[in-house]
């Protein structure tokens, strides 16, 4: 569904990607309760999210401030969130958040990434298609 990218300077990163790709149609916003600005573009059917973390104490500062710039997570596109979640937890995996609104009233939940050899992965129901 998505992949997030952190930078530290979300103007100098669209420039960066607007010179490299050509791209356009970047689509900004914000999640306060998450501590982060956005500009996001289309990768064929894939979002490419950047990250540009605003509250220090959040978990992308921190990632941000312990990895450096670079991926953050992969978010895999469900039909329905309650369903995949079960089927995460019955697989032996566990949940990492509650789930939550992301951007576009995406409807997403964080998995633990001890269980995915710590990856941040997550999953999004998208309603907009």
């Amino acid at each position: 569904h998505h992949i997030n990218l952190l930078v530290r300077d979300l103007d100098s990163a669209v420039a960066r990607y607007r010179s490299a790709f050509g791209i356009d149609d970047f689509e900004c916003g914000e999640l306060p309760l998450r501590g982060v600005r956005t500009a996001r573009f289309r990768a064929g059917e894939t979002w490419i999210v950047l990250v540009q973390p605003t509250d220090s104490a959040g978990v992308p500062a921190r990632h941000l401030a312990e990895y450096g710039e670079g991926l953050f997570l992969l978010s895999f596109g469900v039909d329905s969130l309650a369903e995949a979640c079960a089927t995460v937890e019955a697989g032996g995996g566990a949940l990492s958040s509650s789930p939550r609104t992301g951007l576009d009233s995406w409807q997403v939940v964080d998995l633990d990434p001890d269980y995915f050899a710590g990856a941040y992965l997550q999953l999004a129901e998208d309603d907009s298609g």
